[in-house]
């Protein structure tokens, strides 16, 4: 279909003031955060979307992709515009936006079941502060909390700054409903648990846009405790003193909130005011008090345990305030964008990945090894660092952070800085037993690896697409490798 078809199509199905055909919008929607530094330069080298929808009901959603499937159109479902891999990036001339701003109702906030449902356009930020009001929270704090919403933090399986503690949202999701490329809407009911055969929900979960488009989510909350929060933090000799301290916290089956080492380098950038060039480990508790206190007992065991590679202790109220600025907020977004225009640069990328206890350490020290040995241009990296944020019984992960000066034209920035150095990460992790993509996803700038990111399990991964989206309408290119889109990453 040409483009005044598509529009003519969508025309038929929702009310004009439904359908956004701004030019600027349009430019905006053709790539996500991925490609912040080229858009902010207007030099973006993809398709421009051929309109933007803003449904109001799953019934809408419904229709709309109904007849985007019946007539081959790409569907880039989006929610929140914080996606940092791509997964929103435009590569079909024939594209429509599904956008779930008006899709922000707060169903049911429910305190004896311990559970709240919203739909899919709800910001985190704003059914957390209807919480709080309550003595409940989410438990859910990603960077992007005061912007993200929830079709988005489900479809993307986000994780939070506190995820230690609350989990992720595989632990925190009860039930969501969702919409398939040929107009079924399928309610997975809320319930704590089954054992009804494969867990169902994961076929949403996580998906990014690319078989279904997420319209509501139901989550469990938790009680709030601000008043027990305990902080504490440390200057260390390496980063292998704070994986093992992390690691004997976690093993002996204490959750503390946060709980995350850095490197130096990175360090120097988020605890400017007292790194003293050190790597830096810190914590925080909260909860009810007699488990806050015995989590503290945990961690200080730990230190005590690992004292030889211990420096200092860190005065607590400096880790507190660090935690209380740490959250973008929209005005962050856009002086970030405009800092872009002015001055030529930006704070660079970051690739997360995981891996267990024993190999985590190994794939960080061959990273920084090849960067620093085998990258042509790493005399300009202005920072190369990690820190370790999200830990589990088994392994932790690992947050590579680059930053370099910029001295080429803005299309080919990230051929030149960032797309060698993702290369070597995920290289070193898939190598290393790893997984290349601990919550940022694939989107569509690791997709060439997602084959060997799942080995013989693909198999079940392209099955479902080939089951729910046999006609390729979803998310073009996201997750799934196409030959078509190389063009768009080289």
């Amino acid at each position: 279909m040409n483009k005044a078809d598509v529009i003519a199509g969508l025309k038929a199905i929702l009310d004009e003031s439904q359908i956004n055909l701004d030019a600027d919008d349009l430019y905006e929607a053709s790539a996500d955060r991925y490609k912040k530094y080229a858009k902010a330069k207007k030099v973006l080298d993809v398709p421009v979307p051929t309109a933007i929808v803003y449904p109001d009901s799953p019934e809408e959603v419904s229709r709309i992709l109904l007849f985007c499937n019946e007539n081959r159109i790409n569907v880039i479902p989006r929610s929140g515009q914080t996606a940092t891999e791509g997964g929103l990036e435009n590569w079909k001339e024939s594209t429509v936006v599904l956008d779930a701003k008006r899709l922000n109702k707060i169903v049911k906030i429910d305190t004896y079941n311990m559970q709240a449902t919203v739909q899919a356009g709800v910001q985190l930020q704003v059914l957390e502060d209807e919480l709080r009001k309550l003595g409940y929270t989410t438990g859910h704090s990603p960077q992007s909390k005061p912007v993200a919403q929830y079709g988005g933090l489900t479809a993307t399986r986000s994780i939070g700054q506190f995820s230690t503690l609350y989990g992720a949202m595989e632990d925190m999701l009860v039930g969501l409903e969702c919409v398939f490329p040929n107009g079924h809407i399928s309610r997975i009911k809320n319930v704590p648990r089954r054992s009804g055969g494969p867990d169902i929900r994961h076929i949403a979960l996580g998906n990014e846009g690319t078989l279904c488009y997420i319209t509501e989510v139901t989550v469990k909350i938790f009680k709030f405790y601000p008043d027990n929060n305990k902080f504490y933090g440390y200057l260390i000799d390496d980063v292998d003193t704070g994986i093992k301290v992390l690691r004997e916290v976690v093993v002996n089956g204490f959750r503390p909130s946060v709980a995350r080492t850095y490197s130096e380098q990175d360090a120097r950038q988020h605890f400017y005011h007292f790194h003293k060039g050190r790597c830096v480990l810190i914590f925080m508790a909260e909860g009810p008090e007699g488990i806050v206190k015995a989590t503290c007992d945990a961690i200080e065991a730990a230190v005590d345990k690992y004292k030889d590679g211990i420096i200092e202790q860190v005065d607590s109220a400096l880790i507190e305030d660090w935690f209380n600025h740490l959250n973008w907020s929209q005005q962050d977004l856009d002086d970030e964008k405009q800092g872009m225009i002015d001055n030529d640069r930006h704070d660079g990328y970051t690739t997360e990945i995981s891996a267990d206890w024993e190999t985590i350490t190994k794939i960080y020290y061959n990273v920084m090894e090849r960067i620093r040995n085998e990258y042509d241009r790493a005399d300009e990296l202005t920072m190369l660092g990690g820190h370790s944020s999200h830990s589990y019984i088994n392994g932790t992960n690992m947050y590579f952070v680059y930053n370099y000066d910029i001295n080429c034209e803005p299309e080919d920035e990230l051929r030149i800085y960032h797309h060698p150095i993702q290369r070597i990460i995920v290289e070193e992790t898939l190598k290393a037993g790893g997984s290349m993509c601990h919550h940022h996803g694939i989107g569509k700038y690791r997709n060439e690896w997602t084959k060997e990111e799942h080995g013989t399990a693909y198999y079940m991964l392209e099955t479902l697409k080939k089951a729910f989206d046999p006609n390729g309408i979803m998310n073009f290119g996201t997750i799934f490798p196409e030959q078509e889109g190389i063009k768009y990453q080289r």
